[in-house]
């Protein structure tokens, strides 16, 4: 029954997704995000399930569940994406990075008692955070427009394969395969983080519904951001580096070099990046990787 209802709210999703991608642009009032009207009506339906489901859930989940246990649930699911992490760093050829990835797993999964207990950290193997949206951003596939998808939330057209390719290094999706006991398992394992997750949230949701003027574009900017820090590890382009990228050379025929008076003058006002762009670790930002909503609290500097 689980399993049924699972793939009945996955089908619904790709159908709604289809709709979205051949209509989405009919509502637009900002020629940048193509899919704005799709964007605002997928985004108040995951935050009316989110009301409705999730966080009714989740606040249980933290009533009835000890802070150890709880940290613990939050480990445990931690050191399966380390799977995930330690593959993408091959992919992005950090050598170094994914043996230090690989060996957090194997730490953790045996000295750790499947990884309920992060021992890794103790002998100074950070956490790391890498997926296949951020490899393909690496590879240099450009991210398109930003897309809400149901029930994932913030997203765009690069990280929407991108789920797929972490869905593969999911072993939660192989278990599920087998169908019976091992399904269900696998089934109430991804309700139980999706559970611990959200009620990890509560603050930084918090933050977003109080000082938000504009929560659609509030959430828009900072998945954005937050996405171009995780690609760019932590040092994103600035609207300089891009500028000077896209400046004419200096021995150009077509560059007025020996005309000052052509010269236009820097507009530094323009050109300075905004306070959020360049402290996107410490800012609200939203997760596409994990479920609806997701807000992330500081990231781990690489």
């Amino acid at each position: 029954m689980i399993m049924q209802k699972t793939t009945i709210n996955t089908t619904l999703s790709l159908t709604s997704l289809a709709i979205s991608i051949a209509l989405g642009g009919c509502a637009t009032t900002d020629p940048k995000d193509t899919f704005q009207g799709w964007n605002q009506g997928t985004q108040s339906f995951n935050d009316t399930i989110d009301k409705a489901v999730l966080k009714p859930v989740a606040k249980g989940y933290t009533a009835v569940t000890p802070d150890f246990v709880d940290e613990g649930v939050t480990n445990f699911f931690s050191n399966l994406g380390d799977i995930g992490v330690t593959v993408n760093d091959l992919l992005q050829f950090k050598l170094l990075q994914s043996g230090m990835d690989l060996s957090r797993f194997v730490i953790n999964t045996t000295a750790g008692v499947a990884g309920f207990f992060d021992v890794a950290q103790l002998v100074d193997l950070p956490k790391h955070n890498e997926d296949f949206g951020q490899t393909l951003g690496v590879w240099g596939v450009p991210a398109g427009p930003y897309l809400v998808l149901p029930l994932f939330g913030p997203s765009s057209p690069r990280d929407t394969v991108g789920l797929v390719g972490d869905a593969l290094l999911n072993p939660l999706t192989y278990v599920s395969a087998f169908g019976g006991v091992a399904s269900a398992a696998a089934a109430g394992g991804r309700a139980v983080n999706i559970a611990d997750t959200r009620a990890g949230l509560m603050t930084t949701e918090k933050v977003i519904n109080e000082g938000a003027v504009d929560r659609y574009d509030f959430i828009k900017n900072a998945y954005q951001q937050r996405r171009e820090y995780l690609v760019h590890d932590g040092n994103p382009p600035s609207n300089d580096d891009l500028e000077e990228d896209n400046a004419p050379s200096t021995n150009s025929p077509s560059s007025k070099t020996n005309s000052p008076a052509s010269a236009k003058p820097t507009n530094t006002t323009n050109n300075t990046a905004t306070p959020a762009t360049n402290n996107t670790n410490s800012a609200p930002a939203i997760n596409n990787s994990k479920h609806i909503l997701e807000l992330s609290a500081p990231v781990e500097k690489k």
